[in-house]
């Protein structure tokens, strides 16, 4: 029995850098759930328009933030632009092996092919790829599966691999230095090399 599952949640957002460094500021300082409700809810420091919308972004940063180390949280809370945005895209990663695996078999070898650009049906053909390690994949919408797209080249772009998410042109991106160690450091050698391509 194939009980292997993709656990995705891309649908959740995208990189969403600064929301993302609110929560990294209330999971280093350890806040208890009174401290999150006040700030997420009650004062909406996330701006959402509704409280269900901001309880709903801090649960999908917290559960991929929460899959790095304390190192990770300060460098995108205390980090610049640049490396903040490089931390989001490692929590996605590390939180979705499907963009990880769309990292390592599409978009690195689309570099390697020194193509100019990605095309949107490259994530529906790799996701009938994926359909035959998880099952569950085959019976999504196409609705879900082109919204699951639109964000993941949103991402893609947002993390600078793209010139954009409309014309999805690709360019090269240079790896902070600071986030390499951390990587190395925390064995993720795999995330690493997913991400540090070139044209």
């Amino acid at each position: 029995m194939n009980t292997f599952s993709y656990k995705s949640d891309l649908n959740g957002g995208s990189l969403m850098v600064r929301e993302s460094r609110i929560v990294a500021d209330l999971l280093l300082k350890k806040a208890t759930e009174n401290e999150w409700k006040q700030r997420i809810q009650d004062n909406n420091e996330l701006q959402k328009r509704t409280t269900s919308t901001a309880k709903r972004y801090s649960k999908a940063i917290r559960s991929r933030l929460e899959r790095l180390e304390p190192e990770f949280w300060q460098a995108l809370r205390d980090g610049d632009e640049e490396l903040a945005t490089q931390v989001c895209f490692v929590s996605v990663l590390e939180r979705n092996l499907l963009l990880l695996e769309f990292m390592e078999r599409v978009v690195k070898d689309a570099y390697n092919a020194h193509l100019n650009a990605l095309k949107p049906y490259q994530w529906l053909d790799f996701l009938d790829e994926c359909g035959n390690k998880d099952p569950n994949i085959m019976s999504w919408k196409a609705s879900t599966k082109q919204k699951m797209g639109t964000v993941v080249f949103r991402i893609l772009s947002e993390a600078d691999y793209l010139e954009c998410a409309r014309s999805k042109k690709l360019q090269n991106v240079l790896i902070r230095p600071e986030l390499k160690d951390m990587l190395e450091n925390t064995f993720r050698k795999r995330l690493l090399a997913s991400m540090d391509i070139r044209l």
